[in-house]
């Protein structure tokens, strides 16, 4: 697993397995915020509780950065989010890292201190975190919650296909609250037509590093 620098200064991983790096090489920290967190703001006003599944955790970036936005908007909003990650290796990592995200030293508490059979867990000051350790495909089906908010974060669909197909987004679709949102960097027009076959409204997310945007994806 080889360290990267991104362009924003933050760093990400280069996996072994899967031979791409864990986020986008224009900023890994920039798109944490701008396709994942601030999108997920609109949950956050006249809310007391947020509930979140983040598929990818890797560093934890994602699940920080909303969490960094959630404290901005609503100080006492309590917020509960569920991680799904297979590769132990890269939690090891966390503890290195100094990204500029006010939360992140929760995301390294959660894994230096929160050790628990199936993972790890941290529940303090209004947050709750359950991070499995665990494949996202059979994992999720054992989740007994529904989220307001699903961060699909894996590896590419031509790396990690399995994470990417109509069978799987219907999974995440049972665990979607009926107000809930989806966000995905992707924009392919086949995974969008899986996401529409699974049960989603899709739109065009905001755009980072590229020219493409990213995808939402909503409830029917």
């Amino acid at each position: 697993m080889r360290k990267v620098v991104t362009h924003d200064g933050s760093i990400t991983f280069h996996s072994n397995e899967y031979d791409e790096t864990y986020h986008s090489v224009s900023g890994a920290v920039e798109e944490a915020y701008k396709k994942f967190a601030e999108p997920a703001l609109e949950f956050v006003k006249g809310k007391e509780e947020v509930s979140i599944l983040d598929v990818g955790f890797g560093l934890g970036y994602n699940s920080a950065a909303v969490m960094d936005k959630i404290l901005e908007e609503s100080l006492w909003c309590k917020i509960y989010i569920i991680g799904l990650e297979k590769d132990k290796k890269i939690l090891d990592k966390i503890k290195e890292l100094k990204p500029m995200i006010k939360t992140y030293h929760i995301i390294q508490d959660l894994v230096e201190r929160g050790k628990v059979n199936d993972g790890y867990e941290y529940d303090r000051e209004g947050v709750k975190i359950k991070l499995l350790v665990a494949d996202a495909l059979q994992a999720v089906k054992t989740l007994g919650t529904k989220f307001d908010i699903i961060l699909h974060d894996p590896f590419s669909p031509k790396k990690n296909p399995e994470l990417w197909t109509e069978s799987f987004f219907k999974e995440l679709r049972k665990h979607i609250k009926d107000n809930g949102m989806l966000t995905t960097y992707s924009c392919a027009g086949e995974i969008r037509r899986n996401l529409k076959k699974a049960g989603f409204e899709v739109s065009d997310g905001p755009r980072v590093g590229r020219r493409a945007p990213s995808t939402i994806a909503r409830p029917k």
